[in-house]
């Protein structure tokens, strides 16, 4: 799960102010709109001490609808200069809430950035397609304009009679390849420039062949083509939506399933791979992760409840006072609940989070760590002499 949205964050001015809202249209969730249930979270957040101006831009933002339908959530988070990261949620709070104080409260958008997907929709025909950026949710997405490509060949039609006119024939594959050619050009540029998670493509049966055919690799390796999909009219959206959602859910589940399969070979090798807070707090401090691995209660229990010590850059955090005055950070530092010095630490180096199932891998303590890299001072799985053995032991979630 990539977190590159949640970077503004790092190095900002305290304090920040949390909203995690019920933005669900009062029609279907049978109660007030998300305006009254940002009023009630308002004055609670006014008593806390939230300045004035940044309620009234969170405010501004409430008011605007994000035309999702179905239940859905809005996390809206912001620092003591306006708001930082916005956010639509595809499941929302059993509750709402605020938060103001010196940290974020990272939990809600962490776990809304496992359902996120970013698409790009190409719907092809023989004369081009049209392509689309969506953002998809379980429940709500966003969706961009749709940009048209033309291929410019315009010779398409077969006649039915095609011993007698081979040549027309040929002429109308030779515009439907070129035509596909131009729009694989353009979807291989977006890809490049925009990095999507997935490449939906669907459409006229000839046309999507051609336009797989003539991918770019990069692009290929993206690709799932959904059938039901189509320029014209007569397509049955609801259906076609659905298969869309189908996969995306597939998607979803075999990107979170590659990174824990990668932990568990790791781990079984005892190599790049650490588990336990303790193990894990040194490997985020050496800038070693690639992946960090939570289990998916971690953070509402064990994790939120155990502070770390932290200096003013991310990859400076420890278990103790003592630690943390080991490696340079004057004085005592701040005290942050793990579950943020964590995320912080992982956000610091760019590493990715995943949430693991009960029984998906071994957890001790709940936390785990895919690493970059490893040398003879990393601590190490298959060896119990470093920090974190004995509760490897016996605490494994």
């Amino acid at each position: 799960m990539d977190l590159h949205w949640l970077k503004p964050l790092l190095g900002r001015p305290s304090p920040f102010t949390t909203v995690f809202l019920d933005v669900t249209r009062a029609e279907v969730a049978g109660e007030a709109e998300a305006a009254d249930r940002w009023r009630s979270l308002r004055r609670s957040l006014e008593r806390d001490g939230a300045p004035a101006a940044v309620l009234d831009e969170i405010g501004e933002l409430i008011a605007v609808p994000t035309g999702g339908r179905g239940p859905h959530g809005r996390v809206i988070i912001a620092d003591a200069e306006g708001v930082r990261v916005d956010r639509v949620l595809s499941e929302p709070p059993a509750q709402s809430v605020g938060v103001h104080g010196p940290l974020p409260a990272l939990l809600p958008a962490i776990r809304s950035a496992d359902e996120a997907v970013t698409a790009l929709l190409v719907v092809t025909d023989r004369t081009g397609a049209d392509l689309t950026w969506r953002s998809l949710g379980a429940a709500t997405e966003g969706t961009s304009e749709t940009d048209s490509v033309e291929g410019g060949h315009d010779d398409v039609h077969k006649t039915r009679e095609g011993g007698l006119d081979r040549r027309s024939q040929t002429r109308a594959e030779d515009s439907w390849q070129r035509n596909a050619e131009a729009v694989a050009a353009e979807v291989d540029r977006r890809v490049r420039e925009k990095a999507p998670d997935l490449v939906l493509l669907t459409g006229d049966t000839r046309a999507v062949g051609f336009v797989r055919d003539a991918l770019g690799q990069e692009a290929r390796s993206l690709l799932v083509e959904v059938a039901g999909g189509g320029r014209g009219e007569g397509v049955n959206a609801a259906a076609f939506e659905a298969k869309v959602a189908e996969s995306v859910s597939t998607f979803r589940q075999s990107r979170r399933q590659e990174v824990l399969d990668r932990f568990a070979t790791a781990q079984g090798r005892g190599e790049n791979a650490v588990t336990s807070l303790d193990d894990v707090v040194e490997v985020l401090r050496r800038g070693q992760v690639s992946e960090l691995v939570l289990h998916v209660d971690a953070l509402s229990g064990a994790l939120g409840e155990r502070e770390l010590f932290v200096g003013p850059g991310p990859l400076e955090l420890a278990t103790s006072a003592e630690d943390l005055a080991a490696i340079g950070v004057e004085g005592e530092g701040a005290r942050y609940t793990a579950d943020i010095a964590l995320v912080r630490a992982a956000l610091g180096q760019e590493a990715g989070v995943t949430f693991a199932e009960d029984g998906a891998v071994d957890l001790v303590d709940g936390v785990g760590a895919l690493l970059r890299w490893s040398d003879g001072s990393t601590p190490s799985e298959a060896v119990p002499t470093q920090s974190g053995d004995q509760a490897r032991l016996r605490t494994v979630v």
